[in-house]
Formats: C-alpha cells, structure tokens, sequence
C-alpha cells in the first residue's frame, strides 16, 4: 500500500486540538533551554535518532519527546523482512533530515498491547505522533521518494500546526531544501486556514461556519469536509455528561439518540472500533428513520477518520453486510 496524502493540516487526532497550544508552549521552551545551553547538539542526542521502544519506555520516549519533535513509529518483527528493510530506509532518512524527526523501532512480537492499541492490521505499518496524539502514515512497504514526500509533509504540519520542529544535530546532513518563490495565499486557503485557527482555539461554532464557507465554494474539498466533521463531533460532546450518556445507551439498545450519543463519545474518547461497532449495531436493530439516522451518522463518524484507515475499511464492510 502507498504512503496516504498527509494533508493533515486541521485533520490530526480530535484531542490534539486541546493539545495544541501545550505542545506549541512545550516545543517553546525546549528551544528555549537549547538556547541558554548554547544550543549545541551532544553526540548522545545524535545518536537517538533512532530508538527501540517498549510498552514500558513509550511513554518518555514516545509521548513526552513527540512536544519537541515528530516521532515516526515502525511497528516491526524480525520473522518480516520488509518491515526490517523498511527500519533501515527510516533509520537512514532520520540521518538525513538531522533531526527533524526521529524513529521508534517497536517490535512487535515483544509489544503485543501496543501492536493492538495502534489498531495495526499488519506489519511493516508506520505511525507518527505529534503532541502526544497518534495518526496513521502508511502501510507496506513504499519507494523512498514516495516516504519523503510523507515525512516533509508530516514535519510542515509539525511546524505550522504545534510549533514542533525539532532539534538539529551536529554534523549531519540537512535534508536539501529547495528554494521556492513565495505567492500569496488564495481566498480558500484564508478560509481554511482561519477555520483551523478556530478549531484549534476551541470556537467550535466559528469553525463549522468557516468550514461550511469553504465547502460552499469548493464541495470536493476533502480537507474541509474531514476538519467540518472533526469540529462538529467536538460540538456534539463538549457537554455532554459521559457517565448519563453511557447509562442511558446501556439502558436501551434500541434508542437511536442514546446510541448516536454514546458513539460520539466513543470516537471522541479513541474508541475508534467502539464507536463503529455500536452504530452498525443500532443500523442492524432498527428501521425507517432510525435506521437512517444511525447510517448518516456513521458515515460523519467516517470523515473524522479518514476513508483510507483500516479501521473504516472494516466497519464499511460490516455496514453493507447489515444493509444488504
């Protein structure tokens, strides 16, 4: 499978909106102590490029590292060649961008309850997170052309979105970087980009209109569709009481409104699975206008995720078995 389109400026995982601004604040002060340090680079921070991970260490070295840098996780095992071959091209780009990135090897035999939280279908399969919030990058095995044009997308979204952008190491070689004229942003890219301030900023309201203002000129705009459904899902829970909803959804498999609600706060929680699995239920129990509802709002569930996850491939199937 090829590398997806990382076009993930306003698509990142729903609780990196209230990540953002610690990350931004976090990356800040890392530059910050660099700076009062002499902003030099030790020979240990260069060889930590590339790290071995466990379920016991991902916390330190995946979570809190991804506040000051992109960390791009290679789920992995020795009995896969492909996964080990595509270990050594990320090692050797983790070199080659100096720092802007860096690679966590996570066997996968060894790391069973992170192998299954990732929600990873087969391996070699490469994540990366930002701000403490994982998002899928690719599965399989890709060209390496076709890797670098995901990983500087990844690292232009670390930047403009969580202020992220690592820490250059001495004495390696920077990752060319063509000189490209400037040109003034397009009146749809103002748009988009001033409903992803919004989101970011938490006014949940002004960024559904801003991205309903954008879809009106341009309906195809995948981003603004996947960043509409993002802040509409944020403006469905934010005050909700999870403790009722649950108990409600519980109490009645049959009520629609109580099961959308509980789905909700499903996928909002990381229950990705959870959240499909209770909607093709209430598709399978239901009919006429319930059913409906159940059907549309699964497929909304869909666009915060993204058509090309696994996870969504998986839960489309199951929805025509239902339907059909």
């Amino acid at each position: 499978m090829q590398p997806r389109n990382m076009s993930m400026s306003g698509v990142v995982d729903l609780a990196a909106v209230k990540a953002a601004g610690e990350a931004k604040a976090k990356a800040e002060q890392a530059r910050a102590d660099a700076a009062r340090n002499g902003g030099g680079t030790t020979a240990a921070q260069a060889s930590s490029l590339v790290i071995d991970v466990s379920e016991e260490t991902f916390e330190s070295d995946v979570l809190q590292r991804s506040a000051e840098v992109p960390v791009v996780i290679n789920f992995w095992a020795e009995q896969a060649p492909a996964s080990v071959q595509l270990g050594d091209t990320l090692a050797a780009l983790a070199g080659e961008y100096a720092g802007r990135f860096v690679v966590a090897q996570v066997d996968v035999y060894a790391n069973q309850m992170l192998f299954q939280q990732f929600g990873v279908q087969g391996i070699p399969a490469v994540f990366a997170v930002l701000a403490g919030q994982a998002m899928p990058l690719f599965q399989g095995s890709a060209p390496q052309d076709q890797i670098r044009e995901v990983l500087d997308q990844l690292i232009a979204v670390a930047e403009q979105r969580f202020g992220i952008v690592g820490a250059p190491v001495e004495g390696g070689p920077a990752a060319p970087v063509a000189e490209q004229p400037e040109r003034p942003a397009t009146p749809q890219e103002i748009a988009l980009s001033a409903a992803h301030d919004a989101l970011d900023h938490g006014d949940l309201g002004g960024a559904i209109q801003a991205y309903k203002n954008v879809l009106s000129d341009d309906p195809g705009n995948t981003e603004a569709k996947l960043g509409l459904a993002q802040a509409e899902l944020l403006n469905r829970v934010q005050d909700a009481d999870p403790q009722a909803v649950r108990k409600a959804a519980a109490a009645d498999p049959a009520d629609v409104p109580a099961q959308l609600a509980a789905a909700d706060l499903d996928l909002a929680g990381g229950h990705v699975e959870d959240a499909f699995g209770r909607l093709v239920d209430a598709v399978r129990r239901t009919a006429g206008e319930d059913r409906d509802a159940a059907r549309v709002r699964l497929l909304e569930l869909f666009e915060v995720i993204g058509s090309d996850d696994p996870r969504v491939t998986a839960a489309r199937a199951a929805l025509a078995r239902v339907l059909f």
